[in-house]
This record gives structure tokens, sequence and C-alpha cells, in this order.
């Protein structure tokens, strides 16, 4: 039996910490040695007048749509620091993903509606299939640098949408020691991972160019692709278990590659 593609190939996480963990033991069944340098932090936003009036009145929404985990994890965060436990009977919940929906299943809501494409456009489609949005009023808890673009696609089918900032998303202080080579990948969970990265590693490019980058989705590839970067693999579906098959088959690909090349020049 051949070993996995990723055996001994050394890949930088740069999610959030908190996120990374289960990640990178993925990673390490598979043989691979995961390198976790966080580009991204959370925390909750300064002024939270907006979120706290929302989750004061919960019963007056039809829908709750959550687009992260991270949003998950601070309105819980914020409903326990108001004194408020998450009450007993949601309005219709939505998850832009397994792992959204994964949050809130812990802590004890099922996801009515999970679009089988993860991101907003998707997301938006799915639910005005699902339901007539007219007239509905539809709480989104998001973070500060979210896309406008599922608010606004709700809107035109009707709805009456509430967003407001339930977390905030910033840069951590970086370490120039954290990238140690050689590194084989880099992957990106967000467009924000990725901009951080370049910023807080400028060189990195020039340091390891033979590195392989990796998104999890289409939005996040095309902030890769804006910094002048290559994607080399794109998740589908986009999870990490996709971007680990996607990472999976493009060191498989070059392998096959190389091993070709090296037969020509023994001609």
């Amino acid at each position: 039996m051949s070993a996995h593609p990723l055996r001994g190939k050394r890949i930088v996480i740069t999610r959030q910490r908190e996120k990374a963990a289960p990640f990178a033991e993925k990673l390490r069944a598979l043989g691979a040695e995961p390198l976790i340098v966080p580009t991204i932090a959370t925390r909750l936003p300064a002024d939270r007048s907006a979120l706290d009036a929302a989750l004061s009145c919960l019963a007056v929404y039809h829908w709750v749509i959550f687009t992260s985990a991270n949003a998950v994890r601070h309105v819980w965060e914020r409903l326990s620091a108001l004194g408020r436990p998450a009450p007993l009977a949601w309005p219709a919940v939505a998850a832009i993903g397994p792992a959204t929906a994964r949050a809130l299943l812990e802590r004890g809501v099922r996801a009515r509606l999970v679009p089988s494409a993860h991101v907003a456009e998707a997301l938006a489609e799915a639910l005005t299939a699902h339901a007539d949005l007219r007239g509905k009023h539809i709480l989104l808890p998001q973070s500060d640098l979210a896309r406008p673009v599922l608010a606004e696609l709700l809107r035109a089918a009707g709805a009456e949408v509430h967003a407001v900032v339930a977390y905030e998303t910033f840069r951590p202080p970086a370490d120039p020691a954290a990238l140690q080579g050689p590194l084989d990948a880099l992957t990106f969970t967000s467009p924000s991972t990725a901009r951080n990265f370049a910023a807080m590693f400028p060189d990195a490019r020039q340091k390891f160019p033979e590195a392989l980058i990796g998104c999890i989705g289409p939005i996040t590839a095309r902030a890769v692709r804006a910094l002048g970067w290559t994607v080399d693999a794109l998740a589908d579906p986009h999870t990490e278990d996709g971007l680990i098959a996607a990472l999976g088959a493009a060191f498989a690909a070059r392998s096959t590659t190389s091993h070709a090349h090296r037969k020509d020049d023994a001609r």
C-alpha cells in the first residue's frame, strides 16, 4: 500500500489557534507535519449594543443565520455574559457549512438548512428556495469583515435583514521565527488569513517558492490570487476534509509530473 501523498509534508495552518487543532490532527493522521501559525484572531466587538439588543429579542426573528463557527461561539459567549441562557426554542436556524452546523449542534441547536456549497451566495439561494422570505425578519450575526452579499441577496428576496457585528477579526502579532523551513504547503481558510499572512511574512513566498498553496473555497482563492500568488489546491467541498483531499491530489500530481520529467531527462 503506497504512502499518502501528504506523508512527511510540512503544512502551515494559518487559521486561528482555537480552530487549528482538529485540522492539525487530521493532517497528522495522514503522516503530515502541521505547523500552526495563526494569522487571524477574533474578539467580541467593542460596541456590543446592536448585538445585545438583537439577542434580547430573538423571538421576533423568523430565521437566524450563522456564517461561521466563530459567530456561533461569540453569540453564545455574549448570551452568557448577559445572563441570558440560550432559548430552548430558537427561530429557524441556517448554517453556511458543516463546521458551523456542528458548532450549533454542540450547543443544542440543529440547523434546519445547510447549503451544499458553503458560500454566502449558495446559502442565499438555498434559503430562498426553501422558504418565502417576503416580510420575514432575519438575524445575521457576523464578522465586522463579512461580505455584504448575503444580506443584500436576502433583502432582494423581500426579507428584513438585521445584520449585526458579533465579533471583530484582527491580526495577531507576527513571530518572525514561526515559519521554519522547509515548508511544503501553505493553507488558507478565509481571505483574512491570506491577507494577514502576506502582511506578517512579506518574504515568505521568496523564502519558500516551492510551497503549494491550498484554499478552502473560491472567495479565499480570489484573495490569494489578488496577492499575485497561484492557487495550487482548491477544496471541493469547501471544508477541511475537502482541503486535505485537494492538497493530496496536488502533491500526487506534482510527484507524477516530476517523475515524468526525470524519465524524459534519462532518455
